[in-house]
């Protein structure tokens, strides 16, 4: 019987992306804070714009990172 091995270079990969996705994660509640704290300033709404891009970002990059973790522990290798 063989077993599953977790592949490291899949896992730190893995875990990069999610390094990337902590920092979108403070960044884009930070930006809207500032934009909304801000609303008689004229770059309101492309900071508004540009924070909610971010936190977008961030959810895509939690949700491939635990993906690709995942998938080093649990995909089958054919070596």
């Amino acid at each position: 019987m063989k077993t599953n091995k977790t592949d490291k270079n899949i896992l730190a990969k893995g875990l990069k992306t999610m390094g990337i996705s902590l920092g979108f994660m403070f960044l884009g509640p930070t930006l809207i804070h500032i934009a909304l704290s801000n609303k008689e300033k004229p770059l309101y709404i492309p900071i508004l714009i540009i924070a909610i891009l971010i936190c977008s970002l961030a959810v895509f990059f939690a949700f491939k990172g635990i993906n690709t973790i995942l998938d080093s522990m649990f995909k089958k290798n054919n070596s």
